[in-house]
């Protein structure tokens, strides 16, 4: 018999070991904001009664931690990420590979997710330093203690809106549901909770680096892109506008032979291949980092 939540949730994060962090994290916070929410209305309703004897039948109508597991891990299987990473690996070059890849949504998405980290770093960045500026000058008096709480939930729900992020356009399994925090905790308790908890510090810690890292995945994507599509467009470029291929200063310009004009075009062809690859294999690693940073380790889950 199962005495309290914690113990619930406890062996139901026994049930999910070995499955995905961020699924293990959805589940006990679904569970435990379930569980808690409907312990309070019973006890309510029932003044007197143990939280042990109200929490069977509730228990028993959510469902045993396996059979809680089981329906995760099944719904798990059939409702995964759109773009999820594919982990087969190709030991030898192909050609169809290499060119493959400008019809790989995966690179795609992994390409518009470097283009729109200009925007989500500066957003990010700006937030967390004013946030963090004003939580500290205000620590001196008394509403400093409130506005960092607040500030630090923010960067919660930012880094929940983040991974969502990481999910539609880099493929990876990330926490589609906010940290359960109990609604019966005083100020002093939840602000604790939000202080003590290594998530959100490694969750401010990302959207602080995502400023600067931000700022180079676009500039080299944007970059990289548009010198690509000069290349490519240098024939009509050069033969259209007899624009040089590279200007230094109005009295240096460099223009290719003529001959070469064909190949430029060729390799301004190749680079986007090349480009789509660089996305996709960055956008591997940069999916793991997020996790790494975003999701809670099981042994780092803690309940209040």
């Amino acid at each position: 018999m199962i005495k309290n939540i914690e113990e619930y949730l406890e062996i139901l994060k026994r049930e999910l070991k070995g499955s995905d962090p961020a699924l293990i994290q959805d589940a006990l916070s679904d569970a435990e904001e379930h569980l808690r929410t409907a312990l309070e209305e019973s006890v309510d309703n029932t003044p007197g009664i143990s939280e042990e004897v109200a929490l069977q039948p509730l228990a028993e109508r959510y469902g045993s931690p396996s059979e809680v597991a089981s329906a995760y891990k099944e719904i798990e299987s059939r409702v995964l990420p759109v773009l999820a990473i594919s982990e087969t690996r190709v030991p030898r070059f192909h050609r169809k590979k290499f060119f493959g890849v400008v019809a790989d949504a995966q690179a795609w998405s992994a390409f518009l997710y470097f283009l729109l980290s200009g925007l989500t770093g500066c957003i990010y960045g700006m937030w967390t330093l004013m946030g963090a500026s004003v939580s500290f000058f205000s620590l001196m008096l008394i509403i400093g203690i409130p506005l960092t709480g607040l500030f630090l939930l923010s960067i919660r729900g930012i880094a929940l809106v983040e991974g969502r992020i990481v999910e539609a356009l880099l493929g990876l399994r990330m926490p589609r549901r906010p940290l359960f925090l109990k609604k019966d905790l005083s100020w002093s308790q939840k602000f604790r909770a939000l202080i003590v908890e290594s998530h959100t510090w490694k969750a401010l810690a990302y959207l602080i680096l995502h400023f600067p890292v931000g700022a180079l995945y676009f500039a080299s994507a944007a970059t990289l892109f548009a010198f690509s599509l000069k290349l490519f467009l240098y024939p009509l470029w050069y033969w259209g506008l007899g624009r040089p291929l590279i200007t230094l200063s109005q009295s240096l310009r460099i223009y290719p032979p003529v001959w070469s004009i064909p190949l430029i075009s060729v390799a301004g062809l190749l680079m986007l291949p090349l480009i789509l690859h660089l996305a996709k294999s960055t956008g591997k690693l940069h999916a793991r980092f997020a996790k790494f940073m975003l999701v809670q380790k099981l042994q780092e889950i803690d309940h209040v």
